[in-house]
């Protein structure tokens, strides 16, 4: 278990000035954020890689994901779905395009959806 005062003192640790925002918004927001605020205040080999064919496999149609990490491009995804990620690999985001689905960072999924109604976190 990760305190709300751990998370803040691992913030000054982050040189990327975008993640340490996120983070501290993440730990400001609603329950849900406080996973992904816990997760990437953490060490960057923690972070979650996700592969399109794993979003594919774990998600509805119209579905809001977040991942809390970089989405790579193995595999097809078919159905149009809302990515929320630290990062997204080039050839990804060409996939994702094909399917009309629509990738965002999670700092600003944070500012649109600070209660993370509707949001699945997927590692």
């Amino acid at each position: 278990m990760v305190s709300k005062t751990k998370i803040k003192s691992r913030i000054k640790r982050k040189t990327n000035t975008e993640l340490a925002e996120t983070i501290s918004l993440a730990a400001k927001a609603a329950k849900p954020w406080m996973e992904v605020a816990k997760i990437l205040s953490g060490p960057t080999r923690k972070y979650s890689s996700l592969n399109l064919s794993d979003i594919e496999k774990q998600t509805e149609i119209g579905d809001t994901v977040v991942v809390p990490g970089k989405v790579l491009s193995k595999g097809e995804l078919t159905k149009k779905v809302r990515i929320c990620s630290i990062s997204i690999s080039q050839s990804a985001r060409e996939k994702l395009k094909k399917t009309k689905s629509e990738s965002v960072t999670i700092l600003e999924e944070i500012q649109k959806n600070p209660k993370a109604q509707g949001v699945k976190i997927l590692r």
